[in-house]
């Protein structure tokens, strides 16, 4: 009776032992799978994020070389005036270029309404570009300049009643005209002119003074 209570004792040890054993197996193989598939996950994002500075770093370096060609139907004009005045001001183009312009610049952003001349002017001397557009563009056009602009520091947009083209890019000194919103020619005018060459007072602020919509 013994020696069969003796022999069951072990069976059952040994079965416990098997089922442990299987369990432990069980386990490392679910360890197995969710640590390779965090593993999958980590790589996979590693990959996307090396794809996008990848892909950032080439359209970066695209712009640049954009930049350094010439704008095809640049318009350089020569100013020769920049007192700060009290007062309107009249502009030999539309919208203006440089000139005498008001003491206090416009803050950069984005305006759906008519900014003034004499302030935005002197934005320009700060270094900043200034989007125009005829009032009756598209509003998919709009939309698009809109998101050019973007987050993108000294730059204006506002709409320009009397401007030539339907699009228009400023800077101090210089103008492009163009039909439509995707033109690269503006990306190009934005690349090369923010705080460009021709800026007067590199490094002046572009913030912090009038706010035409406030």
């Amino acid at each position: 009776m013994n020696k069969k209570r003796a022999q069951e004792n072990v069976d059952r040890q040994a079965r416990l032992k098997a089922l442990q054993s299987q369990q432990r197996a069980s386990e490392r193989k679910r360890n197995s799978l969710i640590f390779g598939g965090i593993a999958l996950v980590i790589v996979a994002i590693i990959v996307a994020v090396t794809i996008v500075i990848v892909q950032q770093v080439r359209e970066n370096d695209r712009l640049d070389a954009l930049a350094e060609q010439p704008i095809e139907g640049l318009e350089t004009i020569e100013v020769t005036s920049f007192e700060h005045v009290p007062g309107p001001v009249e502009y030999e183009q539309d919208p203006p270029v440089g000139g005498n312009h008001n003491a206090i610049w416009t803050n950069c952003g984005i305006y759906t309404e008519p900014i003034p001349n004499e302030n935005t002017v002197h934005s320009l001397e700060h270094g900043a570009v200034w989007i125009t557009y005829q009032p009756d563009l598209k509003q998919s056009e709009i939309d698009a300049l809109t998101d050019l602009v973007g987050e993108r520091s000294y730059v204006l947009l506002s709409p320009y009643e009397g401007q030539e083209s339907p699009i228009m890019a400023s800077a101090w000194g210089l103008q492009l005209g163009v039909d439509s919103a995707d033109d690269e020619r503006l990306v190009a005018f934005l690349t090369k002119y923010i705080q460009g060459e021709q800026t007067r007072e590199p490094g002046a602020a572009c913030s912090g003074a009038l706010d035409p919509s406030a």
